[in-house]
């Protein structure tokens, strides 16, 4: 009998979980190191999502610095020795984030996080909050060799998880998240309270919700329209 259940991909940083707090105080850490001043959090809001180097550049860039290949690898290094060391001291999951996951869980749906964060990093992140065993797959951003918004790495993780990316969702607060899902003929839905610099509604997703007790309608419905 074939196995016909959904997957519900989620993006980590600024979906399931609100970590800025803790990316930004990492940032300003590495940027007092280099006798540059630190960056407000709502710039900085808007350097997450690509990862923890290109959020280095942002951050330096944005003092009117530049960087070398070399002195950026020497400044990731030191940023995940901190930000390991700190990644829950106030990082927590969004309002209403386990109940959603349990009505998928319970409903079927296969559960799976699909990040531009290291998968390390993000296993470890989830573990402390008590979420990772909801997961059957956390892919990361060198999981598989490729990231998003390489559509590749939307369409491993759901297969990693034992879905079909033909009955899958993908739920994000970017346009990286947006473009990786439309990439992948995947269809998307987008929260707003995360660290998008503009409205995500503004983005083409196929459905925006406020709070993640309106996900599983919302993914439901989408899925419901694609098929």
């Amino acid at each position: 009998m074939t196995d016909i259940r959904p997957t519900l991909a989620l993006d980590l940083d600024g979906t399931l979980v609100d970590t800025a707090s803790d990316l930004v105080a990492t940032l300003n850490v590495i940027l007092a190191e280099e006798a540059l001043p630190p960056v407000e959090r709502a710039q900085a809001l808007t350097m997450v999502g690509h990862g923890a180097r290109a959020m280095l550049v942002k951050g330096i860039e944005a003092s009117g610095d530049t960087v070398d290949e070399a002195r950026l690898d020497a400044l990731f290094a030191r940023f995940i020795a901190y930000y390991s060391d700190h990644l829950a001291d106030t990082s927590k999951p969004f309002p209403g984030v386990p109940e959603s996951l349990d009505r998928f869980a319970a409903a079927g749906w296969r559960l799976a996080v699909c990040t531009n964060k290291l998968e390390g990093m993000s296993r470890s992140l989830l573990e402390q909050l008590d979420l990772a065993d909801r997961f059957a797959v956390i892919a990361g951003q060198d999981t598989y060799g490729v990231r998003k918004p390489d559509p590749g790495h939307l369409i491993e993780t759901i297969r990693s998880a034992g879905g079909d990316p033909r009955l899958a969702v993908m739920v994000g607060d970017s346009d990286v998240d947006i473009r990786t899902a439309k990439a992948a003929g995947i269809p998307v839905v987008a929260v707003s309270f995360g660290y998008s610099a503009v409205s995500v509604r503004n983005l083409g997703p196929d459905r925006v919700i406020d709070h993640f007790d309106a996900l599983f309608d919302a993914a439901t419905s989408v899925l419901g329209s694609t098929r």
